[in-house]
């Protein structure tokens, strides 16, 4: 049995997310699904300039895992590119920074840390 996959720390969810090639009808296009932690990687590493082990903190994940997130972003953006495809940015094994959450009792609402929403989460992230 494999081990489950550990959720990346994303920050950004981009308002637009899809991209296609202009000129080209929708019903023709072939697409890519840029999943949301790999466009958060290259947001980190090709947009901000970050060195991949701050990328990977930021992430919460491991250096060789941010690695592997960004090379497979990278693949299917050149794909797209090259081979004229749509991008969607959609899906993902990902958590929010923060996550806004609010009592049923008293409505108070607030913001909880990423960890606190993966402690005990039933995927067993760690």
């Amino acid at each position: 049995m494999s081990r489950p996959p550990k959720w990346r720390c994303v920050s950004f969810i981009p308002q637009i997310t899809y991209f296609k090639p202009a000129g080209v009808p929708l019903r023709l296009l072939k697409e890519v699904c840029l999943l949301v932690e790999e466009a958060e990687a290259i947001r980190l590493k090709d947009l901000e300039g970050l060195e991949q082990e701050e990328c990977a903190q930021r992430m919460r994940i491991s250096r060789p895992t941010f690695h592997r997130v960004l090379g497979a972003a990278r693949k299917k953006v050149a794909e797209s590119l090259i081979n004229g495809k749509a991008i969607r940015i959609d899906g993902g094994n990902f958590e929010m920074d923060t996550s806004r959450v609010r009592c049923d009792d008293s409505g108070h609402q607030r913001d909880v840390p990423f960890e606190t929403t993966t402690a005990n989460h039933p995927s067993g992230a760690d």
